[in-house]
């Protein structure tokens, strides 16, 4: 054993008088402004004074001082030495980083996964002729109601598809030269309304398939119709937008010209909040208490083309998506709180259709007219980022219109090819484990930091 000069500093020392000193820190934790290391040192390294004890001879003497003075790579060992070398230091920082690079890995990791779980079908779940549709741009003639039921417009023809048991009904032929031009189902699925190039707008009963009324006030003809409740909203080549309740005797309840040309685009929010396309290239946003007196929420000009594509976010009901026609190929997404627009991409094809799937941040379009390969495709969309998910290119024409079915699981395009083309798009719905799988991994980290 060594016997040093000085032990005010030992451990000892120190529990037995605590008033002669000012050590607020913890015990475990010494205070190093309150010792002078190059002293400390010193003491630990330096012998003083050599004890002999005559029981023991000097070979015991030896192997002890090996002992205590080398470590096991036979080393110098100094005990309570501060080490706190920049070296150390060093190798400290970089176990952090590497530990964070490790965590940023495994997140990356994990949104891939979260992704890479969404496909595009390789083809059509099912195809059904559709002869004599007319290859219009602005028109609307496809609505696939809560009943399950489809209903599209071929020629002067209206037919009900239903899809539970593939049944097929005519419910009309228009006479003379008119035909439908837009059809849209009530929301209970109670009326299927039917625009026509005459400028009538009728309601059938959806139980008896028949006609039940004729709603006047258009002039010509009925490019788009949308469902409000028991409102049932019209956009003619009248410029006209008008607001009918269907209860009243006196159908019109607003009658609203903002449009300079054909409106071509009608879709409600589940706020109230209409969204107008023209086909000159401008989009209104509509308050419904506030139609009445023709004031408009805001008007939106960035499109260079007509604006038929209109989808409400089913995420945030305060977000329009819009395409524009050939002109302009681009979907834009806009805040109708504020009346700004959040980004704008450019899909390099006519836009005539969009379609949200409620079950996965995700937006699909349908495509016309392109100077480039991109033309008569369906291209998944992610959302917010509005990368590509990939593109369906089966149409050997234009994609005319898209809707989905009620459990929005299934997707179907009508083409000017005159087919009908059912995808399983949007499904099925999974349960997103993408922040339960965040929360474990950060669960099973200890940050390096004390």
């Amino acid at each position: 054993m060594w016997n040093l000069e000085h032990d005010w500093y030992s451990p000892k020392s120190l529990l037995s008088t605590p008033t002669h000193y000012d050590f607020p820190g913890d015990r475990f934790v010494p205070n190093r402004s309150l010792m002078d290391l190059d002293q400390a040192q010193s003491l630990l390294t330096n012998r003083t004074k050599k004890i002999q004890n005559k029981k023991f001879n000097d070979v015991y003497r030896q192997i002890v001082d090996e002992k205590l003075s080398l470590d096991s790579e036979g080393k110098p060992f100094r005990m309570l030495v501060f080490r706190g070398s920049p070296k150390s230091s060093r190798k400290s920082i970089r176990y952090i980083d590497e530990i964070r690079e490790e965590e940023a890995a495994a997140l990356q990791n994990i949104s891939n996964q979260h992704h890479s779980s969404r496909r595009l079908p390789k083809g059509e779940s099912r195809i059904l002729d559709a002869p004599n549709i007319r290859n219009d741009y602005y028109a609307n003639i496809m609505d696939w109601g809560k009943n399950n039921i489809l209903a599209v417009a071929l020629g002067s023809n209206m037919y009900l598809w239903n899809s539970e048991n593939s049944n097929v009904t005519k419910l009309f032929n228009a006479s003379g030269n008119d035909f439908p031009t837009s059809v849209s189902w009530s929301e209970d699925t109670k009326y299927l309304s039917v625009g026509f190039k005459g400028s009538k707008l009728q309601l059938w009963d959806a139980e008896t398939s028949k006609p039940i009324r004729i709603l006047e006030g258009h002039g010509e003809r009925i490019a788009t119709i949308a469902w409000n409740g028991h409102i049932l909203t019209s956009g003619s080549h009248d410029k006209y937008i008008l607001n009918h309740d269907v209860r009243a005797r006196t159908n019109v309840i607003s009658r609203v010209k903002a449009h300079t040309a054909e409106v071509c685009g009608l879709k409600w929010s589940r706020g109230n909040i209409l969204a107008s396309g023209g086909n000159e290239n401008h989009i209104y946003v509509w308050d419904l208490a506030k139609m009445s007196s023709s004031n408009f929420l805001h008007c939106f000009k960035d499109h260079c083309a007509a604006v038929k594509a209109l989808a409400w976010c089913p995420y945030d009901s305060g977000v329009l998506a819009s395409g524009g026609g050939t002109e302009d190929r681009c979907i834009k997404f806009w805040n109708v709180k504020n009346g700004t627009c959040i980004c704008s991409i450019d899909t390099k094809a006519q836009v005539c259709g969009l379609e949200w799937n409620r079950h996965h941040k995700e937006l699909l379009s349908g495509h016309g007219f392109s100077t480039s390969a991109h033309h008569n495709q369906l291209c998944l969309w992610r959302y917010p980022s509005m990368t590509k998910v990939g593109a369906l290119d089966r149409h050997t024409s234009r994609v005319l219109d898209l809707c989905q079915n009620p459990d929005g699981l299934t997707v179907v395009s009508a083409g000017a090819d005159e087919t009908l083309r059912f995808w399983n798009v949007f499904g099925p719905p999974v349960i997103d484990n993408y922040e339960t799988d965040l929360d474990n991994l950060l669960s099973l980290k200890v940050s390096p930091l004390r």
